[in-house]
C-alpha cells in the first residue's frame, strides 16, 4: 500500500494535543504523521497526494448503539413508518399483489402513537390477505403486529398464555388484536423462516455501503448470534470494511466463558464488547419500567430483570472478565440496574477484578436522585440523540414535568460520565447527522417545537457531540489509543465533507452527506474528484 497524503484539508482531529491540520499522512492503514498548513510535504517514492482543495476532514463517525443484522435485513422490509395506520395497510396491500401466497410480508416502523386510531388489529390485516402471513414489527422493536395467519402458524391461540416477560394483545373479551409486547413477540419471530449465512452475510455486505454513505466507520452492534456468525465469515472473507465491537447475548455468556472471550478480544475489524441484556421495554408501548405511572395511567411498565438477576449475571460476566452492556430506559430501569452495578462494582473489587467497561444503554430517563451515580461507578451512558426529537411528544404526554431528567446527555456530561451517541438503527436511521442535529439543536428538521428546542438547557455544542460520535466512543470501545481521532499511530479512518459543520447553521447540520469515507487508509466510498 503506498503513502497517501492528504493536503490542503480542514482537519478537525479530535486531538486535544493538536485539534487542528491541514494534512495527513497515512501509511500502511495508519496515519503517521499530521501536517500544518505551510509545512514541506514528506518526499517519499511510491506516494500519493491528494489535495482536498479546502475540504474538510472529521474522523470516522462511530454509531455506539445500533442492531446490524435487524437494519439490513430491514432495508428489504416494508416501510412501515406512516403518518396514518391507512398509509401503511396500502403499503402491505401494494406488497400483498406482488407476493406468491404463503410468502411472509414483512414491514418495519409502524408508530401508534402518531395514527389518531392507535394500534391496529389482526382483522386490519385479515382483510388485506389470509392466504399471507403478515408480521410488521413497531418502530420500538419492542412490540409487533401480526394477522391471524401469522399468528396461527405461530401456534398463538386465544388459549395461549401471556409468555414471561411479554404479553398478548386482547380486546375486553379476550380475544388475540394481533399486537404483541415484548418478549411475546418472539413466539412469531421462531415461526418466521431464518436467513441463510449467505443471505445475512450479504445483507450486511449491502448495508455497509450504505452506513459509508452517511459517514461512519465503525458501529457497537447488540443484535444476537447469527449477526456475529456472518460478521465472521465476512472477516475470514476480507469484506468487512467497517469496525464493529459486538456485543455478545445473555443467553451466549456461558458458551463465551467456555471459549474463553473476553471483552476487547478480536481484530482490529471485530472485537468482543459488554454483555448484552434488557431491564425493561420501550417508551412508545409503554413498557418502560417506571417508579411512578405514566401519566393519566396506573401503568408503571415491565421490569424484565431483578437486581439480584443483573448482579448475578455480572458476577459472571465479571469473573470472565466480561463487561456489561444493559438495555435500561425507565427511571425504575435505570435505578434497579444502577443498584446492581453497584453490587457489581464490590465483587470485582472484593476479587480484583480491574474495573470493567460497564455501559447502560439508552439512559432515558432518571430519577434526579439517581443522576450523580453513574459518574460514581464510571459507567459510559450509551445514548441516541434522535430519540428526544423524535419522542419528545409521546415523552410529555406520558412522563410530564419528568421529562427535565430525560434524553439529557448534557446533564450527565456535566457529572463526568463518559456519553457516546448512537442511532439504534432500525429504531432510528443510522444517518449520524440526523442525531447530531438533534443533540445540537433539540429540534425536530421542521423545528419543532420552536427556536430553543425541547428542554433547551440539554443542548449540547458541536464539539461535545461530536467528541460522542468518535473519539468518546472508541475509548468505550477500548480502542481509544486508535479509534475516534486524527492522530499519529491512530487507524486512518476518516471522512470527508464539502461544508464545516462547525461554520455551518445549526439547523442545517441534518442535511450534511460526506464527498467521501476512508477506512484503514482505503477509500471505501467517494464522490469528489
Amino acid at each position: 500500500m503506498p503513502t497517501l497524503t492528504l493536503t490542503n484539508a480542514r482537519i478537525f482531529t479530535m486531538d486535544p494535543g493538536h485539534p487542528f491540520a491541514s494534512g495527513l499522512v497515512i501509511e500502511e492503514g495508519k496515519i503517521t504523521r499530521i501536517l500544518s498548513r505551510g509545512e514541506d510535504l514528506p518526499n517519499q517514492i511510491n506516494a500519493e497526494t491528494i489535495d482536498l482543495g479546502g475540504k474538510t476532514v472529521l474522523p470516522g463517525l462511530i454509531d455506539s448503539h445500533l442492531h446490524l443484522r435487524n437494519y439490513a435485513e430491514t432495508l428489504q422490509k416494508l416501510n412501515c413508518e406512516t403518518n396514518t395506520i391507512q398509509e401503511c395497510l396500502n403499503l402491505v396491500k401494494e406488497r400483498v399483489h406482488s407476493t406468491p401466497p404463503g410468502k411472509w410480508i414483512l414491514g418495519h416502523g409502524w408508530n401508534h402513537n402518531l395514527w389518531p386510531g392507535g394500534y391496529g388489529t389482526a382483522e386490519d390485516l385479515d382483510q388485506i390477505s389470509t392466504k399471507h402471513p403478515i408480521y410488521l414489527t413497531g418502530k420500538s422493536l419492542h412490540v409487533s403486529w401480526a394477522n391471524t395467519t401469522a399468528l396461527d402458524m405461530a401456534g398463538i391461540t386465544r388459549n395461549t398464555p401471556d409468555p414471561s416477560g411479554g404479553i398478548l394483545g386482547r380486546d375486553p373479551d379476550g380475544n388475540l388484536t394481533g399486537i404483541l409486547f415484548e418478549e411475546a413477540v418472539k413466539i412469531i419471530e421462531k415461526a418466521i423462516p431464518l436467513p441463510t449465512r449467505d443471505e445475512t452475510v450479504q445483507a450486511i455486505s449491502t448495508a455497509q455501503e450504505s452506513l459509508w454513505r452517511m459517514g461512519l466507520t465503525g458501529v457497537h452492534d447488540f443484535d444476537q448470534v447469527p449477526c456475529l456468525e456472518a460478521l465472521k465469515t465476512l472477516v475470514d472473507q476480507h469484506r468487512l470494511k467497517l469496525r464493529v465491537l459486538k456485543s455478545i447475548p445473555a443467553d451466549y455468556l456461558e458458551e463465551a466463558i467456555e471459549e474463553g472471550i473476553r471483552t476487547g478480544d478480536g481484530s482490529d475489524w471485530l472485537w468482543y464488547g459488554g454483555v448484552k441484556d434488557f431491564m425493561d421495554g420501550a417508551l412508545g408501548p409503554q413498557t418502560a419500567a417506571m417508579i411512578s405511572p405514566y401519566q393519566g395511567t396506573d401503568a408503571i411498565g415491565m421490569l424484565l430483570k431483578s437486581e439480584d438477576e443483573i448482579y448475578q449475571l455480572g458476577r459472571e460476566a465479571a469473573s470472565g472478565g466480561l463487561s456489561l452492556a444493559i438495555h435500561a430506559i425507565g427511571d425504575l430501569a435505570n435505578r434497579t440496574l444502577l443498584d446492581a452495578l453497584a453490587r457489581v462494582r464490590k465483587f470485582e473489587h472484593d476479587q480484583g477484578i480491574k474495573a470493567l467497561p460497564h455501559r447502560i444503554e439508552h439512559v432515558q430517563i432518571l430519577h434526579p436522585e439517581d443522576i450523580s451515580r453513574l459518574a460514581a461507578l464510571g459507567i459510559t451512558a450509551s445514548m441516541q440523540p434522535i430519540h428526544a426529537t423524535s419522542d419528545m411528544a409521546m415523552a410529555d404526554t406520558y412522563w410530564g414535568e419528568r421529562t427535565r431528567y430525560a434524553y439529557a446527555p448534557k446533564m450527565l456530561l456535566n457529572q463526568g460520565v463518559r456519553v457516546i451517541f448512537g442511532s439504534d438503527a432500525p429504531v432510528e436511521s443510522p444517518n449520524p447527522w440526523l442525531g447530531i442535529h438533534a443533540a445540537v439543536t433539540r429540534r425536530t428538521r421542521a423545528g419543532t417545537p420552536g427556536p430553543d428546542g425541547w428542554h433547551p438547557e440539554g443542548r449540547l455544542s458541536l464539539k461535545q457531540t461530536l467528541t460522542a460520535f468518535t473519539s468518546a466512543a472508541g475509548e468505550a470501545a477500548g480502542k481509544g489509543r486508535q479509534q475516534g481521532r486524527l492522530a499519529p499511530g491512530y487507524w486512518a479512518d476518516c471522512i470527508i465533507l464539502a461544508e464545516d459543520p462547525f461554520s455551518c447553521l445549526p439547523d442545517e447540520l441534518w442535511k450534511i452527506k460526506p464527498l467521501g469515507t476512508m477506512i484503514n487508509g482505503e477509500w471505501v466510498w467517494r464522490e469528489f474528484e
